[in-house]
C-alpha cells in the first residue's frame, strides 16, 4: 500500500515531486510508525465491517483501528469480539488488500485470547490499542501482547493511548510519565506510537472543545500535550511517534464535492470555493488543529469519520520547499555547521539547529510524499477525495 495509492498513476505524478514510498505490515517500524496517517477507528460491532475494512482502503485510509472499547456498551463486548473474529476470517478468505488494523481491547487478557480465536486470520492483524495506559496497567498489556506475539508466531505492535487522570492532574503527572516511560522503553521494539486521548482528558473536567476551537486552545489539554511531547517526543533517538488527538465534528459530506472534483482533480480554478466549504462545514478547526499538531511534534492523527482522512493525508504531504531545505541542510558537506539562505530566499537555514527537523522531514516524505512546486493542499484534497 501507499499513500494517495487510490488515485490513478497518472493523476499522482501530476501532483508529486517525489511519490510517497510503498510499504507494508511487514515494513520496519520507523516506516510504519511515520506513515499511520489518519487512523480511521470503527467499532467492531458493525455487521458488515469487512466490508467497511476493504471500502476505506479503496478511499485511501492506510490505518484502522476495531475498538471493544470506549466506542461499544458494556454489554455488548462479547457479541462485538464474535463478531470481530468472523470479519477477520470474512477479510482473509476475500484476499483483498486490508489497512494496516489493530484491535482497541480493554483488558489484557482479550490479546491472548483473541489472537487465539482469529487462527490463521491474526496474519491480518497488525496489532492492538492499548488503553488509559499509565505504568501499573500497561506491563500487564505489554506482557500479554508478548505472549501472544509468541503463540501466533508474527510480530505484533502495541499502540498505547495516552489518556489516564493521573497523566492530566497536575500533582501526578510527572511521576505518571515516568512510570510510562520506564514501560515503554523496556518495551521499545513493541510501541509502533503513543496515542492522546484527548476526549478523556477533556471528559475529567466537563469540557468539551466548539468546532472552531482546537485542543490546543483548552490551555488544560495543551499543557498535557506539551509535557508528553517533552518526555517522550525528542528527537535525540529516545522519543517516540507521538499520534494528534482525535476531531469530534463531521458535518462534511464529501458528495457535496464530488461532482466538481470529478472535472477535474485540481479544481480548475475552483480553489477558493472548496477552501470557503471547508470552513462553512466545520472543518477550519480540524485544519487548523492538524496545522498544530505537527508545530507541536506530533504526526498522523486519530479519526472518528471518513472525511477527516483526506484533510489528515493532504495536509502531511511535503512541500517542495519543505523537502528543499531539509535536503540542503543534509547535504554532507554541511556537517560541520553553518548558516545559509534557503534556496526559495525566504529563511535561514541553519545546520546544526534544523538538523532533526529536515531528518523528521524526510521521513515525512518517504511517507507521504513531496508535492510538486505549484501544488499545494487544495489540490492535494481534491485528488484524495476524488473517485
Amino acid at each position: 500500500m501507499r499513500h494517495f495509492g487510490h488515485i490513478a498513476p497518472a493523476a499522482r505524478e501530476g501532483l508529486f515531486f517525489q511519490e510517497p514510498r510503498e510499504f507494508g505490515a511487514d515494513s520496519p517500524a520507523g516506516m510504519l510508525s511515520a506513515a499511520l496517517g489518519a487512523t480511521l477507528y470503527s467499532p467492531a460491532t458493525r455487521p458488515r465491517l469487512a466490508d467497511d475494512v476493504i471500502k476505506q482502503a479503496g478511499r485511501g485510509v492506510v490505518s484502522m483501528v476495531l475498538c471493544l472499547e470506549d466506542s461499544i456498551d458494556d454489554s455488548e463486548v462479547d457479541g462485538a469480539e464474535e463478531n470481530l473474529v468472523r470479519q477477520f476470517v470474512d477479510l482473509d478468505a476475500r484476499g483483498s488488500e486490508v489497512p494496516l488494523l489493530f484491535i482497541r481491547v480493554r483488558e489484557p487478557g482479550q490479546i491472548v485470547d483473541l489472537v487465539s480465536r482469529l487462527g490463521c486470520s491474526v496474519r491480518l492483524l497488525s496489532g492492538f490499542v492499548l488503553p488509559k495506559f499509565t505504568e501499573e496497567r500497561g506491563v500487564p498489556f505489554m506482557e500479554a501482547l508478548a505472549s501472544a506475539e509468541k503463540a501466533c508466531g508474527q510480530r505484533l505492535f502495541a499502540m498505547p493511548v495516552l489518556e489516564s487522570p493521573e497523566l492530566l492532574h497536575l500533582e501526578t503527572r510527572r511521576e505518571a510519565l515516568r512510570g510510562i516511560t520506564r514501560t515503554v522503553n523496556k518495551y521499545r521494539e513493541r510501541v509502533l506510537a503513543l496515542r492522546l486521548g484527548v476526549t478523556d482528558f477533556c471528559s475529567a473536567y466537563g469540557l468539551r472543545r466548539a468546532p472552531d476551537m482546537t485542543a490546543y486552545d483548552v490551555q488544560i489539554v495543551g499543557a498535557v500535550i506539551a509535557d508528553v511531547v517533552n518526555v517522550l517526543g525528542r528527537a535525540d533517538g529516545t522519543g517516540f511517534t507521538i499520534t494528534g488527538p482525535v476531531w469530534e465534528y463531521f458535518r462534511l459530506q464529501e458528495r457535496m464535492f464530488k461532482p466538481q472534483l470529478r472535472r477535474s482533480p485540481f479544481l480548475e480554478g475552483r480553489a477558493e470555493e472548496l477552501r470557503t466549504a471547508l470552513i462553512e462545514h466545520d472543518l477550519d478547526g480540524l485544519l487548523r488543529e492538524i496545522e498544530l499538531d505537527r508545530a507541536n511534534g506530533l504526526l498522523g492523527k486519530t479519526c472518528i469519520h471518513p472525511s477527516h482522512v483526506a484533510p489528515v493525508h493532504a495536509l502531511s504531504v511535503v512541500s517542495h520547499e519543505e523537502f528543499s531545505d531539509a535536503q540542503d541542510i543534509l547535504r554532507p558537506e554541511r556537517g560541520g555547521g553553518g548558516v545559509m539562505r534557503s534556496a526559495y530566499t525566504n529563511k535561514m537555514n541553519e545546520v546544526k539547529p534544523h538538523r532533526a527537523w529536515a531528518e523528521r522531514t524526510l521521513q515525512r516524505a518517504e511517507a507521504f510524499g513531496v508535492a510538486r512546486e505549484d501544488v499545494g493542499f487544495v489540490e492535494l484534497l481534491a485528488a484524495g477525495l476524488a473517485e
